[in-house]
């Protein structure tokens, strides 16, 4: 990866000349290039040059004469250290003592004459360690070559051609894309996609526009048409009101937003080394995954009063995104795609924009994965980093009792975004981790792009007369409802890795004591998980805090330390649990899972979850119920949401938004923010009030 600085930064605090400005831009990018290759971390994503010398490795060891049986990489990512050896190296390395780095492991899933490979490779000594073929059921994340080719097979396919014939569509303006089709009770699967096509004559909103009733079925491995339907001709929405790209609006225009001036005169309030992240009283290591995206490990916060670093979170990515559509007709019934497994979350990473996607004060981080050829790909802005300045408070008090004085105290609130847009298909993903200076860590998802859409008959709802799994949302353009059940890998090290998971459960008592008029008050009987089955939980059933403990240290006054899960958006499935997507997602029938810390298990859905049979979930590992208190125990949080689509999501929906947040619980002393001051104020010449900007 390879950081930069929002180049507005520049233009902001520079009186120069552009050409001093760019040549001061430049110079800083290739400062932080130098930065990144002086602190190399065991836990840094793989460079390029890594990903590079895998697929020279891996092509010496797989040569094929025909291009058909030719090696694909579907997943490369980092063989991650032991968490022992992790911990080690982290320990024995000190500011006048650096040893080297642990040696760099690859892991390979490959695709190779239609099986699937598992391959470790040690990049030190260029050699292969150990290759496992899979035997099981499921297959690798799909590739964008790959889908690339199968969504041009049925331009050349003559069934296809008079389909388009027949509605009097010109091919010219068609685009097709590929689906998976999940798994519904068959005996043997082949790596098969449906291809559904869209319309774009007149409009880049493609997704809105679907050929209904078209589709393809491509063998990946053979890589052509095996099954093609073309059940019934259905009116392709109209391009009119479906544009979204500002270049095409007309007017009127509005609302109008007035825009404001950030500037942060002394820098960045954050520093980064390599992948580590330092900011106010937190350090943190950023990552990539071409499966889950970013990647937050070593989470530390420094205690003022113990004048330390201490551990919160060891390692949090999205493990997986569950979005099951609600249409069981023939041509939709297959639609319950999973973003990760199937997709890949950090393969389908948006390159962030400036000033939109982030705030002027933002520094921008690229990222590689392999391409279906081993081929490093570049994903420009990957990720941002900034401080965000929203006039939030932190804490305040007015104080009117004491005679003669007003007490006003108040100290406004700084967090720090690392933010990264996953755009899987129609869908665009904001995935927030903000770093709060009172502890706090919040997870944030903001869902935005194209709905999922159906073409249909219906120009009003006065005409229908059936469900039709859906809401009308223009004339023939139904918005299909929806799940998304996004899935949170938290390995939580509260103080050290030996930790239990507590359910404070909050319990009405009746009071007996006549003397008092109350009858009734709530108090907490806290229960610990023992094993597993003791620690899933569906959040709202029963009023309960759910914590994060370490059982072996106390505050001065004796309460447990710990983190609080404080739930956000909260979702149960609604699908029976025989239903074939639910078995396959049934790591969604809890949304709260804790198990013992397992390095083999990632991926809640599985390792291979295209064509899954969901013999390979959280859910599946859970049920040997193992041991969990005082363990080092990882937890599983899914929140998510029912979409019902409305008029106001068409054609491109505003962002709605979700999360939760991670807070201390007994975790210091007191107060962490107590003695925190105010960012420096700076006046706004043309505003009525002192804003903080920093």
């Amino acid at each position: 990866m390879h950081i930069s600085w929002s180049i507005v930064d520049f233009l902001s605090r520079s009186t120069n000349h552009l050409k001093m400005k760019l040549i001061l831009f430049f110079l800083l990018t290739f400062f932080w290039i130098s930065i990144e290759c002086i602190h190399p971390h065991p836990l840094d994503p793989l460079t390029r040059s890594e990903l590079n010398l895998v697929r020279t490795i891996i092509h010496k060891s797989y040569q094929t004469s025909t291009k058909l049986n030719s090696i694909t990489f579907q997943y490369v990512g980092l063989e991650e250290p032991d968490k022992a050896v992790i911990q080690s190296w982290l320990s024995s390395n000190t500011k006048t003592k650096t040893l080297p780095l642990p040696p760099r492991r690859a892991f390979v899933i490959a695709r190779f004459q239609k099986h699937s490979l598992e391959i470790t490779l040690d990049l030190s000594s260029r050699s292969i360690v150990s290759t496992k073929l899979h035997k099981g059921h499921g297959y690798p994340m799909l590739t964008f070559g790959e889908q690339t080719i199968a969504s041009q097979l049925p331009f050349t396919y003559e069934p296809f051609k008079h389909s388009l014939s027949k509605r009097g569509l010109n091919i010219s303006h068609v685009l097709c894309a590929c689906f998976t089709v999940g798994w519904f009770g068959e005996e043997k699967t082949k790596r098969t996609v449906k291809v559904k096509c869209y319309y774009k004559k007149g409009s880049a909103n493609l997704y809105v526009r679907p050929l209904e009733g078209i589709a393809a079925v491509v063998d990946l491995d053979e890589m052509k048409i095996v099954g093609y339907s073309d059940k019934h001709v259905i009116p392709v929405p109209k391009a009119e009101g479906t544009e979204y790209r500002a270049s095409k609006m007309k007017p009127p225009f509005g609302p109008k937003l007035k825009g404001i001036a950030v500037s942060q005169q002394d820098g960045p309030g954050f520093t980064i080394r390599g992948h580590s992240v330092s900011w106010a009283n937190w350090v943190f290591h950023l990552g990539y995954d071409i499966q889950a995206g970013p990647i937050i490990s070593l989470a530390s916060i420094y205690d003022l009063e113990k004048q330390k670093y201490r551990q919160v979170l060891y390692k949090g990515f999205i493990s997986e995104v569950f979005v099951p559509y609600q249409d069981p007709t023939e041509e939709w019934y297959y639609t319950t795609y999973f973003d990760c497994g199937e997709y890949g979350f950090g393969q389908s990473m948006s390159s962030l924009q400036p000033f939109t996607d982030c705030p002027a004060n933002a520094v921008f981080i690229d990222a590689y994965y392999s391409g279906s050829d081993g081929t490093p790909v570049k994903i420009s802005n990957a990720f941002c980093i900034f401080e965000k300045y929203a006039g939030d408070i932190m804490w305040r008090h007015t104080e009117i009792a004491i005679p003669n004085e007003v007490i006003n105290e108040v100290r406004s609130d700084v967090s720090l975004i690392v933010r990264a847009v996953s755009t899987v298909g129609n869908y665009d993903y904001v995935i927030d981790w903000e770093f709060k200076p009172s502890g706090s860590i919040k997870l944030g998802v903001g869902l935005t792009g194209i709905l999922g859409i159906k073409a249909g008959t219906y120009t009003n709802t006065d005409q229908i007369k059936e469900d039709m799994y859906g809401t009308l949302l223009a004339e023939n353009t139904i918005g299909v409802y929806h799940d998304h059940f996004i899935t949170y890998y938290l390995d939580l090290d509260i103080d050290g890795e030996a930790n239990s998971f507590v359910k404070a459960n909050l319990e009405t008592v009746r009071v007996k004591d006549q003397k008092t008029p109350r009858k009734s008050y709530w108090t907490v009987v806290k229960e610990t998980a023992k094993t597993e089955s003791d620690a899933r939980v569906n959040i709202g059933l029963k009023a309960s805090e759910l914590v994060v403990v370490n059982p072996n240290k106390k505050t001065k006054l004796g309460n447990t330390i710990g983190y609080r899960l404080i739930p956000g958006s909260v979702v149960h499935p609604l699908l029976v649990s025989d239903d074939y997507p639910q078995i396959r997602g049934a790591f969604t029938n809890y949304n709260v899972w804790v198990t013992p810390y397992n390095k083999s298990e990632k991926w809640v859905g599985g390792l291979y979850v295209d064509h899954s049979r969901g013999d390979d979930t959280l859910a599946l590992w859970s049920l040997r119920d193992r041991e969990i208190e005082n363990k080092d125990i990882v937890l599983w949080y899914t929140m998510g949401f029912h979409h019902v689509p409305s008029q106001e999501d068409f054609p491109v929906m505003p962002t709605l938004s979700g999360g939760f947040e991670l807070r201390p619980t007994n975790f210091f002393e007191s107060n962490p923010v107590l003695k925190a001051r105010s960012p420096k104020s700076m006046h706004c010449p043309n505003c009525t009030s002192q804003h903080y900007f920093g």
